[in-house]
């Protein structure tokens, strides 16, 4: 399971007198991280810590996290255990704190660290990233209802429809359905589809929108699904 922030957050949580303002972001290379935690660090420029962590890659390929002259290991580290159990990837977290006279000890500074993550976490929009097939098939106006029962019975998501002298229909099938959905289909219609480009595809849900992966600058193509 792989998953990912669609939408991060900000949040703020008190222990002791002390404020721990948490930021979580997407980010896809160690130099947007640092950019984030740079501006965390200048936004809020006059508080005690910034400790941060961030994982970049699916393997994953990088970790880091900075206790920023917090005692060691209790500020970024706790913070990165709690991205790793949640299976977060391509993701930074700062928390920002700003001290408020009461020590609290190594224990309760990664214990309020690890919360303040969790809490950001519980805010943010995070999507689940999936295998699937994109197709494209066609036919004609008689097949459609046909075809929209099958499709909705099964759960196979359209992403486009365009009504033409045929019907074309962009379809979403779930990877572990690409035995399946031909089959079920052409039987539907007695064959009378034509079945035209499949390509793999990555591919999340968010409330009812439809993610698309593509890799590039926009990341998600966001499909309407209502």
């Amino acid at each position: 399971m792989e998953r990912y922030i669609y939408e991060g957050s900000q949040t703020e949580i008190i222990e002791k007198k002390s404020r721990f303002i948490a930021a979580i972001a997407s980010v896809r290379t160690k130099e947007e991280a640092a950019a984030f935690i740079e501006e965390r660090k200048k936004q809020y420029w006059d508080a005690s810590h910034h400790c941060s962590a961030f994982i970049i890659g699916s393997n994953p390929e990088i970790t880091r996290c900075s206790d920023d002259k917090e005692p060691s290991g209790t500020g970024g580290r706790p913070m990165l255990e709690v991205l790793k159990k949640e299976c977060i990837k391509d993701v930074v977290a700062v928390v920002t704190r700003y001290f408020g006279g009461t020590l609290l000890g190594t224990g309760g500074l990664a214990r309020a660290y690890a919360r303040a993550v969790k809490e950001g976490l519980n805010l943010c929009k995070v999507i689940e990233r999936q295998e699937g097939i994109q197709i494209l098939i066609q036919a004609d106006y008689g097949e459609v209802g046909k075809l929209q029962h099958v499709l909705g019975k099964r759960g196979y998501l359209i992403l486009e429809a365009v009504y033409r002298d045929m019907v074309s229909f962009q379809i979403l099938v779930p990877e572990k359905e690409k035995n399946k959905w031909k089959e079920e289909l052409l039987n539907a219609v007695n064959g009378k589809i034509e079945i035209g480009e499949e390509r793999q595809v990555l591919y999340a849900k968010a409330d009812r929108d439809i993610l698309l992966y593509d890799g590039g600058e926009e990341q998600w193509k966001k499909y309407d699904n209502s």
